[in-house]
């Protein structure tokens, strides 16, 4: 049989030539596993690269855009904060305890090299169908668990985040985390080296051989060898990453120019970190891999190099400040070595014991990967789905209805999964999950040059279904949801990052997918003045089985976070009693139910064409929405979406310590089920004190805001919706209530 040393490390034939020609010679195993996994789709972005140039990157706010650990955002004078979302996808498929925790670690890790304290973590889940499959339960019990595991003793709140169910993610369940922390300004890291001689000091956990070959394996399809994967998935310490952040912080509390830059120690280990920190600082490096401190024994070059072993940071410091490094890592009983230096040479060296194990020009790993620029088509999928013609479905019951979509996974409350997560700890946390946005206060108490008057909203959203049936549409509806949602908080959306999930890119229906969402996205950040300073691309999310292949729908994460003047005064997701329910926004389109809950719930189709969305109404949107709660005109906003207008009326009914009700008239010629549960774009409901209204109609009009009242919250719990007069539901909204917050946790106990 043909030897072909390229396959167990991920690179296809031509990969491997190109190598050879880059390096003027064959490379040995040890630079060979250095190629496979800075090469990987999952370090290079070699599918995608092309196409995210196409994001807007830059405003006046923008302190760092993509290209560092994480982006980083001006609020004020005082405060910056970092922010980045990364997947975890395959690993918390194979392990989803440890592969969901050390997804929570890694992006810690990111944003603790910026120089930034985090103080935020929020997840995007997507799991197959619960109610029908016991292997989904168990990964979203196992990943739940995991992210709680490790989030909460590390000492960081998670505060929020979407989950969703839908049988594409039966065999590639997606776990995405974000994380946020904050920075005094002026103070920020990035990872270079600012000259030649300069040491890395590497802090944290020994080096294991756990997580080997972890960035080849996520760039990878599953196939039936799965069980085989298991040693590819890192193991995590929540404790050591405690003493880790706080050990950093100490450091560059006692003495700021102690550390010249820092990477964190992710996909590819030591050769990884070392690599592309090189490359960003136009310089070489030297390592010498017997000083790496080892827990296992036996440890061969290859093996350390690629470890992807958690909790470990790489510091690049200089021989005068050493000592100030060394003592602290002791006092927090962290492994610690000098293990290696910066070099003139622009070359990755290794030595094992003084033998030269790897020798590599820099360029050739980090920057000479190819970029492909895959082909793409429209799949044949879309021509079928956008056919269906929603008039041909039979009128049903209103409250059956309602109770079927209300007991969709989708719709039903997160409470089962968030309760189980500290979001709380650090006293930051203001507005807690099961609003629209989280809002977070911006102050450490151990350092109190870091505070400011004006928080920070987050909010995770990324509907795949939509972006199936319009990836161009779809892509639109990602970014401006996420905007919507901190704008509904008061918050003003300052810039955004994605988790990019899709299939496989090889094939062209996929690529599509992922071209036109990235196109979609584009466009929505540019008119919306939202940059993408951060992000991850996770592709080969496909399952082959026999003949079988199954790919997940295409599912951009999109998290938001805007900026709101005062932490203290940020709006509700709730309406208060005795108050006016408006409709603002996109109000005047035809109701669709393309894509909706309803339609998959009570009709079992995943149809129709999805309404475009106008991105100057949204612009409009969002920016009346920050000034409504600046002048405090509203007492609640709650955005349109799953559900569609009748679970936003609910979710806005269950207030923190009662339910209340209301008495909706509507008068609409559309028909009524279309009208209640279409989940059209850039619609929010408002709640206004009486005593207000003129005030607020005055200023939506001024705005060029279209508005419809549509009722009053009522103290009694009673929901009622008439139109043109004639009842169409009345229903308690406690019985709601009780199928909304518990179906999650019965149908996962």
């Amino acid at each position: 049989m043909e030897n072909k040393p390229w396959e167990e490390h991920g690179l296809t034939e031509e990969e491997y030539n190109l190598i050879r020609e880059l390096i003027k010679r064959k490379p040995n195993e040890v630079e060979l596993g250095i190629f496979g996994t800075l090469w990987s789709e999952h370090c290079s972005y070699k599918s995608s690269r092309k196409h995210l140039r196409k994001f807007p990157t830059k405003a006046p706010w923008v302190v760092q855009g993509p290209g560092e650990n994480a982006g980083v955002v001006e609020i004020d004078d005082n405060v910056w904060v970092a922010f980045k979302i990364e997947s975890h996808n395959h690993p918390s498929y194979i392990e989803p305890y440890h592969g969901a925790a050390t997804g929570v670690g890694g992006i810690i890790r990111d944003i603790l090299s910026m120089g930034a304290r985090p103080i935020a973590l929020t997840d995007s889940l997507r799991f197959g169908d619960i109610r029908k499959d016991a292997k989904s339960r168990e990964l979203n019990r196992g990943v739940v668990k995991g992210i709680g595991g490790y989030g909460n003793p590390i000492g960081v709140p998670t505060v929020g985040g979407d989950t969703f169910y839908e049988e594409s993610y039966t065999t590639n369940p997606l776990v995405n985390a974000f994380c946020l922390g904050v920075i005094p300004a002026g103070k920020m890291y990035r990872a270079r080296a600012t000259a030649p001689g300069q040491l890395l000091f590497l802090i944290g956990s020994e080096t294991g051989r756990d997580g080997i070959k972890g960035a080849t394996m996520a760039s990878a399809e599953f196939g039936e060898d799965i069980e085989e994967k298991r040693p590819n998935v890192q193991i995590g310490d929540p404790f050591y990453g405690k003493k880790l952040i706080e050990a950093i912080w100490e450091i560059i509390s006692t003495d700021e120019k102690a550390i010249v830059g820092m990477q964190d120690l992710g996909a590819a280990g030591l050769a990884g970190s070392a690599s592309e920190l090189a490359a960003k600082s136009g310089l070489g490096v030297e390592l010498y891999l017997e000083n790496v401190p080892l827990r296992e024994e036996g440890m061969t070059p290859f093996e350390i190099l690629l470890s992807e072993s958690q909790e470990r940071m790489l510091l690049i410091t200089t021989e005068e400040k050493l000592p100030l490094l060394e003592k602290i890592a002791e006092k927090w009983h962290l492994a610690h070595a000098v293990v290696g230096k910066t070099t003139d040479d622009k070359r990755f060296k290794a030595y094992y014991k003084g033998e030269l194990v790897a020798d590599l020009p820099v360029s050739a790993i980090v920057d000479e990967a190819p970029v492909y620029d895959r082909p793409y088509k429209e799949p044949e999928y879309l021509k079928e789905v956008k056919s269906f013609d929603q008039n041909t479905l039979p009128e049903v019951d209103i409250k059956d209805a309602l109770l079927k979509v209300v007991s969709s996974p989708n719709v039903a409350s997160k409470r089962w999964i968030y309760e189980q997560y500290d979001h709380q700890v650090g006293t930051n946390t203001v507005y807690t999950p099961g609003g629209d946005a989280a809002v977070i206060r911006l102050k450490w108490k151990l350092r109190p040059e870091i505070y400011t008057e004006k928080g920070v909203a987050i909010s995770n959203d990324g509907n795949g279904r939509m972006v199936y049936l319009d990836p161009y549409k779809g892509g639109k509806w990602v970014v401006a949801e996420a905007c919507r949602n901190v704008a509904c908080v008061g918050a003003k959306p300052l810039a955004i990052t994605d988790n990019l999930n899709f299939g496989n890119p090889e094939r062209p229906e996929i690529m599509y997918q992922l071209v036109k969402a990235i196109e979609g996205m584009a466009e929505a950040c540019e008119k919306l003045n939202v940059p993408v300073i951060s992000g991850n691309v996770s592709l080969y999310n496909e399952t082959v089985s026999g003949e079988e292949i199954r790919n997940i729908y295409p599912t951009p994460v999109v998290v938001a976070v805007g900026v709101l003047e005062d932490y203290t005064n940020y709006t509700p997701s709730v309406f208060k009693p005795n108050n006016t329910l408006y409709l603002i926004g996109d109000i005047e389109k035809s109701p669709s139910v393309a894509g909706s809950e309803f339609l998959k719930e009570v009709h079992g189709l995943v149809k129709g064409d999805i309404p475009d969305i106008d991105l100057e109404e949204e612009k409009k949107l969002i920016d009346t929405l920050v000034e409504l709660n600046n002048k405090r005109l509203i007492t609640g906003a709650h955005d349109i979406s799953l559900g569609g207008l009748i679970v936003t009326l609910l979710e806005g009914l269950f207030l923190p310590e009662t339910t209340i009700g209301a008495r909706i008239e509507l008068y609409t010629d559309e028909r009524v089920d279309f009208f209640l549960f279409s989940e059209n774009p850039t619609r929010v409901v408002v709640s206004v004190d009486p005593s207000k209204e003129g005030e607020f109609e005055e200023f939506l009009n001024s705005k060029g805001v279209k508005w419809l009242k549509i009722g009053q919250t009522t103290e009694e719990p009673i929901l009622t919706v008439t139109n043109n007069g004639e009842k169409v539901l009345e229903i308690d909204p406690r019985e709601v209530r009780k199928i909304y917050e518990n179906r999650l946790g019965e149908i996962l106990k």
